[in-house]
C-alpha cells in the first residue's frame, strides 16, 4: 500500500491574485510526489459554522435565499462565516442562528467538522445540533433577504433523500441530527448504558 507521504504535494511559493472580503484566491506552486512542479489555484477562507435548531416538537427551522452565483433558490440551515481565521465555530453558530432566526439554544452538540471543496479551497464547517431552544428577535445583516419555515425533521430527512434539499452541509446536517436524535428516542432509561440488545441479553425480563 501507498502511504501518505508518497502522495504529499510540498508548497513553495505563491502570488495572491485577488484579496476580497469573503475570500482571497492564491496562485501556489507545489512540487509533486514525483519531483515536478505544478500549479494551484487556492481559495483562502476563514471558514464557517452552520446549525441545525430542532426544538421540543421535532420541527427544524429552515432558511431560504437566493443564491445568486448559481441563480438558484435554496432551503438551508442557519449558517454564516467565521469574523476571522481561528474563530470557535459554536461562537460563529450562536451569532449566525440569533441573527438569521431570532432563536437560542440552551443545548448544543457538535455533529461534525467538515471540508467542502478540498480540490481547491481552505473553507471548513462546524455543523452544530441545537435544541432547548428560545425565540428572540433575529437580526440579519444587512445584505440578507431570508424568509424562514419550520418543519419536522422527519420531513426534512426526507427532503434531502428525494434530492430537494441541495446544500451539502444543510444535508449532512439535517441526517447527522435525525440519527443522533432518534437514537436518543429509542434508547430505553435503565440507566445502565447499554445498547438494547446486550441488555436485552443479560435481563431477558426487561422490555424496550
Amino acid at each position: 500500500m501507498i502511504g501518505d507521504e508518497k502522495l504529499r504535494e510540498i508548497y513553495k511559493n505563491g502570488d495572491c491574485i485577488y484579496d476580497g472580503k469573503i475570500i482571497k484566491v492564491e496562485k501556489w506552486r507545489v512540487t509533486l510526489p514525483d519531483g515536478r512542479e505544478a500549479s494551484r489555484e487556492i481559495v483562502i477562507h476563514n471558514g464557517a459554522a452552520a446549525v441545525v435548531p430542532v426544538d421540543a416538537m421535532g420541527n427544524v427551522t429552515m432558511v431560504r435565499q437566493h443564491r445568486v452565483a448559481l441563480d438558484t433558490f435554496t432551503w438551508e440551515i442557519p449558517a454564516g462565516k467565521l469574523d476571522f481565521i481561528g474563530e470557535d465555530p459554536l461562537d460563529c453558530a450562536k451569532r449566525e442562528l440569533e441573527e438569521e432566526t431570532g432563536l437560542r439554544a440552551a443545548s448544543w452538540r457538535k455533529l461534525s467538522h467538515v471540508i467542502t471543496t478540498p480540490g481547491f479551497c481552505t473553507e471548513k464547517i462546524g455543523i452544530y445540533l441545537a435544541t432547548d431552544l428560545t425565540q428572540h428577535e433575529s437580526h440579519a445583516d444587512e445584505d440578507e433577504f431570508l424568509r424562514l419555515m419550520k418543519i419536522p425533521l422527519s420531513e426534512a430527512v426526507k427532503r434531502v433523500m428525494s434530492g430537494d434539499f441541495q446544500d451539502a452541509k444543510t444535508c449532512l446536517g439535517i441526517l447527522m441530527a435525525q440519527k443522533i436524535l432518534f437514537e436518543q428516542v429509542r434508547l430505553p432509561k435503565y440507566g445502565d448504558g447499554l445498547p438494547p440488545h446486550i441488555r436485552k441479553a443479560q435481563y431477558p425480563t426487561a422490555k424496550g
